[in-house]
């Protein structure tokens, strides 16, 4: 009887650790800066809302931070800011996904310089090994995979030429003529429930950005399931 219960609370266990390690908890760390010597008034100070990853274990939560951080992912660079640069009003982010072994954020910052801007970034962790996840390291054939993104890319394309008819400072066949995604396009990518999104920067000028598409092209597991590597992260969604 003994031995069964012990049993049974090693199975226990067991599965409630599988089930953490699935997911990682996720809390916000808000930091107000105070620059000592702000241009104008309005930059005296900036915010940074940063995640932090609390895993299986100490080390695990480390890395995991580390690998969100606003200064990975969006290069940001405090002592910089709090210096010369004086760009960045506010860094703050979103959770994705934090499902089956997969951590995906969305990241931005807002600031102004000439004129407001802003720049946004995902990026995806595996849970277990606490490391960034890259395109290469998880998709295969990535030259027949570019081509069904520049399918929806070309109909993405089309329909923004159409809009733009009717704008006079719009150029259409300028603005688009470098347009073309290719394998080395694969850089940032997203992960939800339901498939994977690709990103792509078309670089329009500031003053024609409200034109720009979005460049965000969805594809479902299912679409997508030939060119996952079965050795790979995401192999467990399309098995």
């Amino acid at each position: 009887m003994k031995t069964t219960k012990l049993i049974f609370f090693a199975v226990l266990a067991f599965s409630c650790s599988a089930v953490t390690a699935q997911t990682v908890t996720i809390t916000p760390k808000k930091t107000i800066y105070r620059r000592p010597k702000p241009e104008v008034d309005f930059k005296r100070t900036f915010t940074v809302r940063r995640p932090v990853a609390k895993a299986a274990t100490p080390a695990l939560s480390r890395k995991i931070t580390l690998a969100i951080s606003p200064e990975k992912v969006l290069e940001l660079n405090i002592r910089e800011e709090m210096g010369e640069s004086q760009w960045l009003e506010e860094a703050d982010y979103k959770v994705l996904f934090n499902q089956n072994g997969v951590l995906c954020i969305e990241q931005w910052m807002t600031g102004t310089a000439a004129y407001p801007d802003s720049s946004t970034k995902r990026v995806v962790v595996d849970i277990a090994k606490g490391v960034t996840v890259l395109p290469a390291v998880v998709f295969k054939d990535l030259p027949a995979f570019a081509k069904l993104v520049k399918k929806s890319q070309d109909a993405e394309i089309a329909a923004a030429k159409k809009e733009m008819k009717s704008d006079p400072d719009a150029n259409p066949e300028e603005l688009f003529e470098q347009a073309n995604f290719t394998p080395d396009d694969f850089t940032e990518f997203s992960v939800d429930a339901n498939g994977v999104t690709i990103y792509y920067d078309y670089g329009f000028p500031h003053v024609l950005e409200a034109l720009q598409p979005s460049g965000e092209y969805h594809f479902t597991w299912m679409e997508i399931k030939q060119f996952v590597r079965a050795d790979g992260l995401l192999a467990r969604f399309v098995r």
